[in-house]
């Protein structure tokens, strides 16, 4: 079998049209692997509502919860039979030939661990609004990290694993609220490789939309579980980071990069602090940041600066 795609469920809004996207696909050489992650919403109605052979439905007898959710990407992972696996959100959409077109992509770089599909950002209606910047079709690992950090804006639907490779590095990388998770793995997979081969290959067409709204994980949760995870991935980009490249052009990438990390994870930091404040009180929240600010090595400048950004956003929001 050459994909899993697997959706690791919770919520039940958008997921019949999750499972309709994928079980559309223009390439049939597919299992789609659903975990529901014991929600109280009633899932089960949704998936045994299909006939199709294709799909394996699981239950969690306990909810991994919203700080542990890397663990039923693990789970998915786990029953996966497919040569290559994609992890979905439940509200996210494969478009018609991103299945075909992916298979494309592995046959002219065959050997890589790790696949990105260039993606569309879709709202509550399921409407395109935006999206990644282009990338070109191989790229290495440094650069797939300069491409994020620059560019922002990467999910774990976009990539697609060697299922095996994957397994070998342990899975999906676990940090809470699954912050930093999707990039870590990837990184690890593109850096370790396989058959030897380093690096990443990316899609030229769109073939995943990501849909943004309030009710993600990414969205919601602890501002102070969100702030402790932002110092473990930058732990974790520092130790990586610390290897210097035997490639000539990646080791003046990685260098770009040891220079920038500080101030990226600054403004991880700070916007990450600017969301927290219309969370209640905004001076009480913007008194409990300066409080803890040393903690994640931020200046009182860049504290009030978050104040800022909450102030100009509040501005422009209709009343």
């Amino acid at each position: 079998m050459r994909f899993s795609v697997t959706i690791p469920a919770y919520k039940s809004k958008y997921l019949r049209e999750c499972i309709d996207s994928i079980l559309a696909q223009t390439f049939t050489d597919f299992e789609l692997v659903i975990v529901n992650d014991a929600s109280p919403e009633d899932l089960s109605a949704i998936v045994t509502s299909y006939h199709d052979e294709r799909i394996r439905y699981y239950v969690n007898e306990k909810n991994c919860g919203a700080v542990d959710v890397v663990d039923n990407w693990n789970k998915c992972l786990s029953y996966a039979r497919g040569e290559y696996v994609i992890c979905m959100g439940d509200d996210d959409k494969l478009l018609p030939d991103a299945l075909k077109l992916y298979d494309e992509l592995i046959r002219r770089h065959p050997g890589l661990a790790v696949y990105h599909g260039w993606t569309e950002l879709i709202n509550n209606e399921s409407k395109g609004f935006d999206v990644q910047l282009p990338r070109p079709e191989f790229e290495s690992v440094y650069s797939l990290i300069l491409h994020h950090w620059t560019n922002g804006r990467q999910y774990i639907g976009d990539f697609v694993f060697h299922t095996e490779t994957l397994r070998k590095q342990g899975g999906y990388h676990k940090l809470p609220l699954a912050w930093g998770s999707d990039n870590i793995t990837a990184v690890t997979a593109a850096s370790k490789g396989r058959d030897g081969l380093r690096g990443i290959a990316n899609t030229q067409r769109l073939v995943f939309q990501y849909r943004v709204n309030p009710l993600s994980i990414s969205s919601s949760g602890d501002m102070q579980v969100k702030m402790d995870t932002i110092g473990k991935e930058k732990e974790w980009y520092s130790a990586f980071l610390s290897d210097v490249s035997d490639n000539p052009q990646d080791e003046k990438i990685r260098r770009k990069l040891v220079a920038e990390l500080p101030h990226y994870f600054q403004i991880k930091y700070i916007y990450c602090i600017a969301d927290d404040l219309p969370n209640g009180n905004a001076l009480g929240k913007l008194i409990h940041w300066l409080r803890f600010r040393k903690k994640y090595g931020l200046s009182a400048s860049s504290v009030f600066y978050a104040f800022f950004i909450y102030l100009k956003h509040k501005a422009r929001k209709p009343k």
